[in-house]
C-alpha cells in the first residue's frame, strides 16, 4: 500500500481502523503470548474492545531493548549531577523489587501506589509492578495528603512506595508526617517501601509495616519474568484534576498503551534507538508515563527531579548541552518564560545534538515558535503536541515529513480521527469548533475505576455528541492540515454571540514585557449581560498602571477585535495552576460565580493554592 503524503496515510489510518492498528502491532513486532481473535469489536465507544483473546506484557517490550551499548537512563536532580544507570543495574533492581512484591502476594490486578518524585526508584517501581500484572498509580510528593487520599482510596493499593521528602528550588520539604498520615488512612496497604531520599538517615519512624528500599534491593531474586495479561488488562490509573467530586480515576490498558506509545514515539516523534530522550515532568502528570514509554524504542531516558527554574531558568538547557540530549521536552509556559527573560540559549550552549523540542501543557503561540527558531536553534524540529491524561498520549502532534508552520501543531496523529465540529455536528475546517473524536482508539480508557456502569465515563465525553468523544478543546483544522488549539471549550469567552478561545487572548498579550502572566474568564451575569475580567500579574519590576492597562486593551483590539478587550483589568499577586502546570480558568470562573467552594483536596492538587485567596475574596465582592 502506497501513500502520496502524510495526510493520505492519516486518512487511511482513521478509515481502516482495524487494518491500521493491526499493522502497528506487526510493524513493531508486538509479542502476543496468545493470539487475538479480532482487532476491534463492534461495540460503540466507550465499550469498544481491542485484540480480544490476545495476552501480552508491556514491560517485556521494555527489557527486550536491553543493551551494553548505552545506559538505560541518566538521572539528575537539584542535588545530584547526572548519573548513568546501566541496563544491567536497572534490570537487577527491577527484578529485586519484582521478587519482593511477589513474596508480599502482589499479583494480577493488585494495586501498587507511589508517592515519589521523578527518580529512578519510581521507574523501577512502575516496571516491577506492571511486569506482574499489578496496576500502578503515582502522585508526586508535592501533592497534599487529602489530594493523595482522594486518589489512592479509590483504588485501595496493597503496597505503598514513598519518600521521606524532596528538594525544590533549593529548599527541602520533609513529607514523613504526610506519608504516615496517608498510610494510616489506607487500611488496604500491607507494606510501605520507604526511600530515605531527602535525608539518608531517615528510617520511616512512626510509619507501620515499613521496609527500606535498600532492604528490598537486597532481596534474593532470579531473572525478570513477565506475566502475560489480556490486552485490555489495566496497566495504570491516572487522575483528572476535576473541579467537583472525586478525581476521575482513569484506567488504561497494557495493550492500548503499548501500541499507542510505540506508534507515537517512533512514528510521530521520530525517536531512534540510542538517542537521549528528556521531558520535564513529575510523577503526578501523564507525561511522566509517556517518558517511561520512551524505553520501548530503545532510548537513553533522561529524568530530572527538581524545579525547571533552579538554580536559574537556563539550568535545563545547560543539562541538555552537557548530556547531548536529542529530544528535549518541556511546556509552552517554560518556552515563553525563556522568551520573557530574553535568553539567547543557542549562543550560550552547544545544542548540536538537539533534534527536537517538544512542547505541551498549553497552546504555544506564534511568538513562542519564533523565539525557538531565533534564539534556541534554527534547524531544530519544534514538536508542539496536545493530548492529555484521558489517553496518556497526544491526539495531535508532530510529523517529520511536513514543515512546521508558525502557531500550528503539525498534524492529527495517526489513528486519531480528530475533527472540528460546530454545534450541529458538522465537520468544519479553517473555523473554530469543538474537538471531536469519531473513531475509537486503543489508548482510550478501558474504564474509570469504580464506574461499573460507565456513567461517569459517558458523561465526561459523550453527552454533547452521543456516540462521539467530545474532548473539551476548541480547535481549528488549518489549510495545511495542521491544528490550532484555542483553549478549553468549558472556559470559552462568549462575547456578543462570538466565541473566543482564551489562548487568543494570551497569544496577543505574550509580547508585552511588562506582563508576567494573565488569566481571563467571561462571566454570565444574572441580568443576562456578560462581565469579562482579565487578571494579570505584572512583571517583577513593575505594577499595573493606567499606561499598562491602555497598552493591554489596545494590543487586544489591534490584534483581534473590540470583543477581545476585557471589561476590567485586575492586578493579582499570583494565578492558580495545577501541579502539572495547567492554568485553572474554569475553576476561577466557578469561584467567581459562587458555584465552587474549594476543598483541601483541590488545593492539594495545586502548585500554588494560596493564589485562590484573592479570587475567593473577589467573588464576595461580585456577589453573583
Amino acid at each position: 500500500m502506497n501513500f502520496t503524503d502524510y495526510h493520505a496515510l492519516w486518512e487511511w489510518s482513521v478509515e481502516d481502523t482495524a487494518g491500521f492498528w493491526e499493522s502497528i502491532s506487526r510493524y513493531f513486532e508486538v509479542k502476543f503470548h496468545t493470539p487475538y481473535t479480532a482487532v476491534i469489536s463492534d461495540d460503540p465507544m466507550p465499550k469498544t474492545k481491542w485484540f480480544e483473546g490476545a495476552t501480552l506484557n508491556y514491560v517485556e517490550h521494555i527489557f527486550r531493548n536491553k543493551t551494553a551499548e548505552h545506559p538505560a537512563m541518566i538521572f539528575a536532580s537539584e542535588r545530584q549531577k547526572p548519573t548513568e544507570i546501566t541496563w544491567d543495574d536497572f534490570e537487577n533492581q527491577t527484578a529485586a523489587l519484582q521478587a519482593f512484591l511477589k513474596n508480599e502476594g502482589v499479583g494480577i490486578g493488585d494495586r501498587v501506589a507511589a508517592y515519589l518524585p521523578n527518580i529512578p526508584e519510581a521507574s523501577v517501581g512502575l516496571f516491577a509492578s506492571i511486569s506482574l500484572g499489578a496496576i500502578w498509580s503515582s502522585c508526586s510528593p508535592d501533592f497534599g495528603s487529602e489530594s493523595v487520599l482522594d486518589r489512592f482510596k479509590q483504588i485501595e493499593p496493597k503496597i505503598l512506595i514513598a519518600v521521606d521528602g524532596y528538594t525544590y528550588n533549593g529548599k527541602p520539604f520533609d513529607r514523613t508526617a504526610i506519608v504516615k498520615e496517608i498510610r494510616e488512612a489506607l487500611p488496604s496497604v500491607k507494606k510501605v517501601i520507604f526511600i530515605p531520599y531527602l535525608n539518608y538517615e531517615t528510617y520511616g519512624n512512626g510509619i507501620t509495616d515499613v521496609v527500606l528500599w535498600d532492604e528490598v534491593m537486597a532481596y534474593p531474586h532470579g531473572e525478570m519474568t513477565f506475566t502475560p495479561v489480556p490486552f485490555s488488562h489495566p496497566i495504570w490509573v491516572l487522575y483528572s484534576s476535576g473541579t467537583t467530586g472525586l478525581p476521575k480515576a482513569i484506567t488504561h490498558s497494557h495493550g492500548g498503551m503499548l501500541l499507542e506509545h510505540l506508534k507515537y514515539l517512533a512514528l510521530q516523534n521520530d525517536v531512534k534507538r540510542g538517542e537521549k530522550f528528556f521531558w520535564f515532568s513529575t510523577t503526578g502528570w501523564m507525561m511522566w508515563n509517556f517518558v517511561q514509554a520512551s524505553l520501548l524504542v530503545g532510548v537513553v531516558m533522561v529524568i530530572y527531579d527538581g524545579s525547571a527554574g533552579y538554580p536559574d531558568i537556563e539550568g535545563l538547557w545547560k543539562l541538555s548541552a552537557e548530556l547531548g540530549i536529542h529530544h528535549f521536552g518541556t511546556s509552552a509556559p517554560f518556552i515563553l518564560a525563556c522568551k520573557k527573560n530574553e535568553l539567547n540559549i543557542g549562543e550560550k550552549y552547544d545544542l548540536s545534538a538537539l533534534r527536537s523540542i517538544g512542547s505541551t501543557g498549553a497552546p504555544l503561540p506564534p511568538e513562542g515558535f519564533d523565539y525557538v527558531y531565533a534564539n534556541i536553534k534554527k534547524d531544530v524540529w519544534l514538536c508542539s503536541m496536545s493530548g492529555g491524561t484521558d489517553i496518556c498520549t497526544a491526539w495531535v502532534g508532530s510529523n517529520i515529513l511536513n514543515p512546521v508552520y508558525e502557531g500550528e501543531i503539525q498534524c492529527r496523529a495517526l489513528g486519531a480521527a480528530i475533527y472540528a465540529w460546530d454545534d450541529d455536528g458538522n465537520s468544519i475546517t479553517e473555523e473554530v469548533g469543538e474537538m471531536v473524536v469519531t473513531k475509537a482508539m486503543p489508548c482510550m480508557p478501558v474504564y474509570f475505576w469504580n464506574d461499573e456502569n460507565f456513567e461517569r465515563y459517558q458523561s465526561s465525553y459523550f453527552e454533547m455528541y452521543p456516540g462521539f468523544w467530545r474532548h473539551g478543546d476548541w480547535i481549528q483544522i488549518t489549510k495545511n492540515e495542521g491544528v490550532i488549539i484555542l483553549g478549553r471549550s468549558d472556559a470559552t469567552l462568549n462575547r456578543q454571540g462570538v466565541r473566543i478561545g482564551t489562548s487568543e487572548i494570551y497569544r496577543a498579550l505574550a509580547p508585552i514585557k511588562e506582563l508576567k502572566d494573565a488569566l481571563i474568564v467571561n462571566i454570565e451575569m444574572p441580568d443576562g449581560s456578560h462581565f469579562m475580567p482579565l487578571f494579570v500579574v505584572p512583571d517583577q519590576a513593575g505594577k499595573l498602571t493606567e499606561e499598562l492597562i491602555d497598552k493591554i486593551k489596545s494590543t487586544l483590539r489591534k490584534a483581534y477585535s473590540p470583543r477581545h478587550v476585557p471589561d476590567e483589568v485586575i492586578e493579582v499577586p499570583d494565578l492558580p495552576y495545577t501541579i502539572s502546570g495547567k492554568k485553572m480558568e474554569a475553576p476561577v470562573k466557578k469561584i467567581l460565580m459562587g458555584k465552587l467552594q474549594v476543598s483541601p483536596t483541590q488545593k492539594g492538587a495545586m502548585r500554588n493554592p494560596e493564589s485562590l485567596d484573592f479570587f475567593m475574596k473577589y467573588a464576595e465582592k461580585l456577589k453573583l
